[in-house]
């Protein structure tokens, strides 16, 4: 896993949005939980991707008539340090 090189408020607002659940989440509900345009987010989950933080998968088909949804979890590494860059942001930026 790599570290994140830059750390910004949408960032941790999608990890924030990832870390509220304990089951993998589709990118539009990260969208909505977040309060990020689309535009923002998926390029954030694309790198959080590629650098190892998180992993995604393809819903298989079942009872839902639409198409399938990408979703998005937390490796085991990525979920810790998530955790301790949310909090560190959250409190250097709350004084």
């Amino acid at each position: 896993m790599q570290p994140l090189q830059r750390v910004t408020a949408p960032t941790v607002d999608v990890l924030t949005a990832m870390l509220g659940g304990t089951e993998p989440i589709w990118g539009l509900r990260i969208v909505k939980e977040s309060g990020r345009p689309s535009g923002t987010v998926y390029p954030i989950l694309d790198r959080l991707e590629r650098q190892g933080w998180i992993r995604s998968t393809w819903e298989e088909l079942g009872s839902r008539e639409s198409p399938p949804r990408r979703l998005y979890e937390f490796t085991d590494e990525g979920e810790a340090a998530a955790r301790e860059i949310r909090d560190a942001f959250l409190a250097k930026h709350r004084g």
